[in-house]
């Protein structure tokens, strides 16, 4: 594997690989890496005959009062999972490297940056879009991968590579859970043994109104209410939003009549998690 840091070696790699005829796949991460991520990088390898994975934690999606100077940094192990994963080219930038001196542009997604997450975190979309822009500039991929745990993320760049017409592929791979339920985040790391296991009432929240849905409820209200009622039962879970959105323009819906979005956010002590599911599930 290869490790560079600076642009000009990323792009002198990558434009190496486009000469050979080969296929770059491309996995974005900001490190502390687990197994969710390293299913990208195996669908990544299915598809592609090159694989960059990039490391960089991003400066500009955390908020005032978040979590960049505790964000985990683990590079030498993370090395190790990519060694062993078969990832050819690892691009770990320092933030001096990817923003210039005064830089002053943004990429915004506008109307659907502000959803979701991006209503509780004011400025986040921004900084994920104008990182994952620059990213593709520089690595130049022929398909990106992500997860479809930061499932407003993944429409609201999706939106972006159609506007911009890059000439990228977006893959979007499917949530990966530990053995109890808990989808995998590089913030599960912060929980207590007493918080990990209430964290489980977001995956059951989920299950309650999808037992809802596949018995014929299809009024996003009731069904909402139904996962709340489950959130409830654990007091030490604050809830940020419960919501039922079209998955192409993360806009509420009303009535499940097409492809919905369940969307969850919620504190588990200090700790935010997210996790979704998308109805009717794929067969």
């Amino acid at each position: 594997m290869k490790i560079w840091k600076t642009i000009d070696d990323m792009r002198a790699a990558s434009r190496a690989a486009h000469r050979e005829g080969k296929r770059l796949g491309f996995v974005p991460t900001m490190g502390a890496l687990h197994e969710g991520h390293l299913s990208l990088m195996r669908a990544a390898k299915a598809k592609c005959d090159v694989v960059a994975v990039s490391i960089f934690v991003n400066p500009l999606q955390f908020g005032p009062r978040e979590d960049l100077t505790k964000y985990p940094r683990t590079f030498e192990p993370d090395r190790e999972l990519l060694e062993k994963e078969a990832v050819d080219i690892l691009f770990a930038p320092t933030p001096d490297e990817m923003y210039p001196a005064g830089a002053v542009t943004y990429v915004t997604v506008e109307g659907l940056s502000e959803k979701l997450c991006g209503r509780s975190r004011p400025g986040h979309f921004r900084g994920v879009t104008t990182v994952v822009a620059k990213l593709f500039h520089i690595v130049e991929p022929d398909f990106a991968f992500f997860g479809q745990k930061d499932a407003a993320q993944a429409t609201i760049i999706r939106r972006m590579v159609r506007d911009l017409n890059l000439p990228i592929e977006i893959v979007i791979c499917p949530i990966v859970r530990e053995p109890d339920g808990l989808a995998m985040s590089s913030r599960n790391a912060y929980l207590s043994p007493q918080e990990r296991k209430s964290a489980l009432v977001l995956q059951r929240s989920l299950t309650q109104l999808r037992n809802r849905f596949d018995h014929g409820e299809r009024n996003a209200t009731n069904l909402i209410a139904a996962g709340k009622q489950v959130l409830a039962q654990e007091p030490g879970v604050r809830l940020d939003y419960f919501e039922i959105v079209d998955p192409a323009t993360l806009d509420p819906m009303q009535e499940l009549s097409s492809r919905a979005l369940v969307a969850i956010a919620a504190f588990v002590g200090n700790t935010r998690l997210i996790d979704n599911l998308l109805l009717p599930e794929a067969t």
